[in-house]
């Protein structure tokens, strides 16, 4: 099959996405079992502070932290349990560690109040000088809500229903501050203006949030709000809410289906399209030849007993097939970008780094250094306006 990556690219307007998932060891089950996977050090932050400046070399968007309030990860193929440390916490501590790249942890809205959440979000942008991210999850087990032990597992449509209010009363909350709310004059004892202090006052269906929140304004105004768009609920919260919208698709028809839909959707509510970016989930075997990288799938799922089945984009082969798969997909607009999701992170992560990436950048769709210092400047995302600041 021909690409362009056969010839250089001209006056390409838009700029691919990469965002990387760096959960457990990686996206395959038999990974943690590998040979150099590091599995004594899961839950070592100096493992995951590495993998992110592997990340940061590549000038990737961001990476993502996942995290869920059950034992991981419960999948075919997958020997006892593992667990996994707090997203949110381990963002805050390579926040100060790191330059460049956006840092997304997952954090659920079931079972969590939105003043927490908005709060801890916020205290990372303002650590990390604006390269916060929240990936929104739900949940929907009885086992998780037996955790809290304060109401019963909910459907999965009244989870993405709350999840909706839950992240406008985030974001409320994020406004409540005014940018130029901190005055910090000694000599008058002002530490903030008052009337740039706002109260929010919402009362929902979920929530009832008098605010303000007790953190200024996050540096990007907002940090970045990503939504795995995995059913219809999410797909609607996608569209209503997200800046970053996650898909699963396995051929390239698909995913510009549902790319084509999450921007109706969001043009539907008045929003502007080009302000969401949808990121194909591409799950990753990188080798240096497609028979070097077809054996190492083949040792993972002898090690974990069972077929990696996705229901998303796998690459099993080169540096240069996955960078033409890559450039494909974008050119055919199925995709704003990936989130690669690498089998073996060890291993994986490098190679798209040190061999996918230049070829990416040679060719003139992803860049070769950050456009700026903030989440939303590498994703081409403007900041927003403070629903709550007097017009002048």
């Amino acid at each position: 099959m021909s690409s362009s990556l056969d010839f250089p690219i001209t006056g390409a307007p838009r700029q691919l996405h990469l965002a990387v998932d760096l959960s457990d060891a990686g996206a395959h089950p038999g990974a943690w079992r590998t040979q150099g996977s590091q599995a004594q050090q899961l839950f070592d932050a100096n493992r995951l502070q590495d993998l992110v400046s592997t990340a940061q070399r590549g000038a990737l968007d961001f990476v993502v932290l996942d995290d869920a309030f059950s034992l991981q990860p419960g999948r075919p193929g997958a020997h006892g349990l593992q667990g996994r440390l707090d997203a949110a916490l381990v963002a805050s501590r390579l926040a100060p560690r790191s330059a460049g790249i956006g840092l997304v942890p997952t954090v659920t809205t079931t079972h969590t109040e939105p003043f927490h959440v908005s709060k801890a979000l916020a205290t990372i942008d303002h650590v990390s000088h604006g390269r916060a991210g929240w990936q929104v999850a739900v949940s929907t087990t009885e086992q998780e809500a037996a955790h809290f032990g304060r109401k019963p597992a909910p459907t999965l449509e009244d989870a993405w229903a709350e999840a909706a209010e839950a992240i406008d009363v985030v974001t409320r909350l994020w406004d409540s501050w005014e940018d130029d709310a901190e005055i910090r004059d000694a000599s008058t004892g002002r530490f903030i203006d008052r009337d740039k202090v706002h109260y929010v006052d919402y009362d929902g269906v979920h929530f009832a949030v008098k605010g303000p929140s007790i953190t200024p304004r996050p540096p990007q105004g907002r940090p970045v709000v990503v939504v795995r768009a995995d059913d219809p609920p999410s797909l609607a919260v996608a569209a209503l809410r997200a800046d970053v919208a996650r898909i699963r698709a396995t051929d390239v028809e698909q995913a510009r289906e549902l790319r084509d839909q999450l921007r109706a959707a969001a043009a539907g509510h008045g929003r502007d399209p080009d302000e969401l970016t949808v990121l194909v989930d591409l799950y990753a075997v990188i080798g240096l030849d497609r028979a070097s990288a077809q054996a190492r799938l083949d040792l993972l799922t002898d090690l974990a007993g069972a077929s990696w089945d996705n229901d998303s984009l796998t690459h099993v082969g080169t540096a240069r097939d996955l960078a033409v798969t890559a450039e494909e997909w974008f050119a055919a607009g199925a995709a704003d970008g990936f989130t690669v999701r690498p089998s073996s992170l060890q291993t994986d992560l490098a190679a798209l780094v040190d061999a996918v990436v230049p070829l990416l950048v040679s060719q003139g769709i992803f860049r070769s250094e950050y456009p700026g210092t903030t989440l939303r400047d590498s994703l081409g995302l403007t900041r927003p306006a403070n629903r709550y600041a007097a017009i002048a």
